[in-house]
């Protein structure tokens, strides 16, 4: 065999393992992605368990405003009907529906709660505060995968852009771009307080 045609196999070989390495590198990042993605649609599923027994102690408990908790129940079942496919974490659109119907249900339960300061007796029943301390804690929970998702998906995306590795990305579709989670519209203003 030639020098040459050495040179070329060997330069072949590394060309070919630096593809497998690259490629497997974004598949574990990518599984990483998705893992955090489950948490996060576990910990909004749990806020919507909780959202059907918190009504129903308001219901029970207080004289209600009767638009705020339908529009508690509205915001839910909307919550409830988006539906993401496996590549919601790379679909732009997607994710921002997504992101939308659980913005709204967060702002829908806010309303509820602040309204909810209104009545004393529901706040002194255990019912009801137990059920604030769960979705307080659920909303916490919310907020750390959240961040945890965007940390992994910033994790994906750099791998991803950074060469060589955005050679190997380019071929293959299931390496697309993943989104992040945005704050709500209105987030970066303090809110005003008036007495």
């Amino acid at each position: 065999m030639k020098k040459g045609t050495l040179v070329i196999i060997a330069i072949v070989a590394v060309l070919g393992i630096w593809g497998v390495v690259s490629y497997n590198s974004l598949v574990g990042l990518d599984q990483g992605v998705q893992a955090q993605w489950a948490q996060v649609e576990n910990v909004y599923q749990r806020r919507l368990d909780l959202i059907p027994n918190l009504v129903e102690t308001v219901k029970g408990a207080a004289n209600f405003e009767k638009e705020t908790y339908t529009a508690v129940a509205e915001a839910r079942s909307k919550a409830g009907q988006v539906t993401v496919g496996k590549d919601v974490t790379s679909d732009p659109a997607a994710f921002q529906r997504f992101q939308q119907a659980q913005d709204s249900l967060g702002a829908a339960l806010s309303r509820l709660m602040v309204v909810s300061e209104r009545y004393p007796d529901l706040k002194a029943t255990q019912a009801f505060r137990d059920l604030q301390a769960q979705l307080e804690g659920t909303e916490n929970r919310i907020a750390v995968e959240r961040m945890r998702f965007n940390e992994a998906a910033r994790a994906f995306n750099s791998k991803r852009s950074s060469f060589p590795t955005v050679l190997i990305a380019g071929l293959y579709p299931r390496f697309a771009e993943k989104q992040y989670f945005q704050a709500q519209a209105g987030a970066a203003s303090a809110p005003s307080v008036k007495f």
